[in-house]
């Protein structure tokens, strides 16, 4: 499949900005299961400073905001060729030892809630790719997907305390249970072709579990699938905000305001290719 994306994001700040540093973790790269056949970055308001892979090879991009800018705007166009690995990114690679994901976070760390959960899952821990499966269905279960009942601080135990949140929270609590269970996860941040429209309100994020045998597999709670080929991954960390498309500081600038425009679609070439396209299925997504 071949996936195009336009993703803006625009920052506009009451008053100018004295100071300022943006870590970007917008641009994809070729991994197994995609090959970015091109991506352009264009910056207003700010200049790149350094261009890196970072401790989890994630392609990060180290802008500064220009003084006195009162906006910034950060505009990616491209397109990535996509394959179905049936969820599974293969071999670890990158500067990180795999014990690293087994290591607890502040939005990861297990309580009671997760706990809890482990023990409802009706799966036999030995054999983890069947109770990863299941973990993901129970956390479905736990917490309902709700748009804008939480936010990028929230942790797993309070999403699971209030059993609602978005593909986040979900992300978290699976990978929390799963690390109780000494399996390594992580959090990948991209983004999803909706079967249902182009425009979204905001990239996407799921969890992948290193199983022996098979490797890093993704497992999307919010959509109760494995990733295919509607699936592009940008970022990973263990936790979203080593992921975050976009963090940073900046000095004056007074109250600050975000406006996120993202576009994923297909590009079609040929009619039997379309044909296949429209027949894959009306399932209503979740970003």
């Amino acid at each position: 499949m071949l996936l195009t994306v336009t993703h803006i994001t625009r920052y506009t700040f009451d008053t100018p900005v004295t100071h300022g540093l943006q870590r970007l973790k917008l641009r994809p790269k070729t991994t197994h299961g995609q090959e970015v056949v091109d991506w352009i970055m264009d910056l207003t308001g700010a200049r790149t400073e350094a261009d890196y892979h970072d401790h989890h090879d994630s392609h990060t991009t180290l802008v500064s905001i220009a003084p006195g800018a009162d906006e910034v705007v950060v505009q990616c166009r491209g397109t990535v060729r996509t394959s179905d690995n049936n969820g599974i990114t293969g071999n670890h690679t990158g500067l990180m030892p795999l014990w690293t994901f087994l290591r607890p976070t502040r939005l990861t760390r297990a309580g009671p809630r997760v706990r809890a959960l482990v023990e409802d899952v009706d799966a036999d821990p030995r054999d983890p790719l069947e109770f990863l499966h299941a973990l993901s269905r129970k956390v479905a279960e736990r917490i309902a997907y709700v748009p804008g009942a939480t936010d990028a601080k929230t942790t797993a135990e309070e999403a699971l305390t209030a059993g609602k949140g978005v593909c986040q929270d979900q992300a978290h609590a699976f990978i929390s249970a799963g690390r109780l269970l000494d399996i390594p996860v992580r959090y990948v941040g991209g983004y999803l072709k909706m079967n249902d429209r182009e425009e979204q309100e905001a990239g996407h994020g799921w969890a992948e579990a290193y199983v022996t045998g098979l490797g890093w597999v993704g497992f999307d709670v919010a959509n109760a699938m494995c990733p295919d080929e509607r699936y592009i991954r940008v970022a990973t960390g263990c936790d979203y905000g080593e992921a975050a498309p976009v963090t940073g500081i900046a000095m004056g600038g007074g109250d600050s305001r975000l406006e996120v425009r993202l576009s994923v679609g297909e590009k079609v070439l040929g009619q039997q290719q379309q044909q296949q396209s429209s027949a894959g299925g009306q399932q209503q997504q979740r970003g």
